[in-house]
């Protein structure tokens, strides 16, 4: 048999002592780096500040994210807020403060931050638009001041604002993705939830349709490496302010 070379052998020798005399914890390994990001959610009631966490490790293109904390903002919704502007940009104040405590100063710059007015605010578009620009320019000048990367503060279309709902119902419900033994993430294989609104003045109904039965006013979502067409059919009257009246209609009879 030939023999290995002298200085093989101590090369060998020597990598082996030093692969048992150093520890894991001297060859670091970096951390998936944590991001955040902040909705306000101004509905007709109350607004509500909602920070969300996630890494930079993706699934499909598209982040994987959790609800972290939030803060309610004291006072009515931002609509009431019409004949006097400046006070419904002061009332944020508060809980864009206390975002700052809540996420690392050095994250402040790179976190950004939406706005999104739902059904008082469309309403208030439609039938005082001057009244209704005069709040967005002031919730915008409010949080362009703060230290967070502001996006835009908007009023959300019907559309849009049931296709965010049934987004987030279908992945509270796992129903994107899944994680297999390996801890990767993969498609769950399940089939999509509906969402049933049932609102003040109407209830709307918001499910995915195939790609030849979309219609025009249905809004197109790419998430997790899938494309879903998702529709939302808008049925007026029946809501829990008509049932409302019709129960009081029935124990007034």
């Amino acid at each position: 048999r030939e023999l290995l070379p002298p200085w093989l052998v101590i090369a060998a020798g020597l990598t082996g002592i030093l692969l048992l005399c150093v520890s894991t914890k001297d060859v670091p390994i970096t951390p998936p780096r944590t991001k955040y990001g902040i909705v306000l959610d101004a509905g007709p009631s109350r607004t509500i500040l909602l920070i969300y966490q996630w890494t930079t490790i993706k699934g499909n293109k598209t982040g994987v994210i959790r609800e972290c904390s939030s803060c309610p903002v004291q006072g009515p919704g931002v609509s009431n807020y019409s004949d006097s502007p400046q006070k419904a940009g002061k009332s944020l104040e508060p809980c864009l403060n206390w975002a700052q405590k809540e996420i690392p100063a050095e994250q402040h710059s790179q976190t950004p931050l939406y706005l999104g007015a739902t059904a008082s605010m469309r309403q208030l578009n439609l039938t005082h638009p001057i009244l209704s620009d005069g709040l967005l320019a002031a919730l915008t000048v409010a949080l362009k001041s703060s230290p967070f990367d502001f996006q835009g503060a908007q009023i959300l279309s019907k559309p849009d604002e049931e296709a965010f709902n049934w987004v987030a119902v279908n992945y509270v419900l796992e129903n994107f993705f899944k994680y297999d033994w390996r801890g990767q993430l993969v498609p769950s294989g399940k089939g999509m939830a509906g969402v049933l609104s049932l609102g003040g003045a109407s209830t709307e109904l918001t499910a995915k349709v195939e790609e030849n039965q979309a219609a025009a006013e249905g809004v197109r979502l790419q998430l997790y490496g899938q494309t879903h067409q998702v529709h939302t059919q808008h049925c007026p009257c029946h809501s829990t302010d008509q049932l409302h009246n019709r129960l009081l209609s029935v124990l007034i009879r």
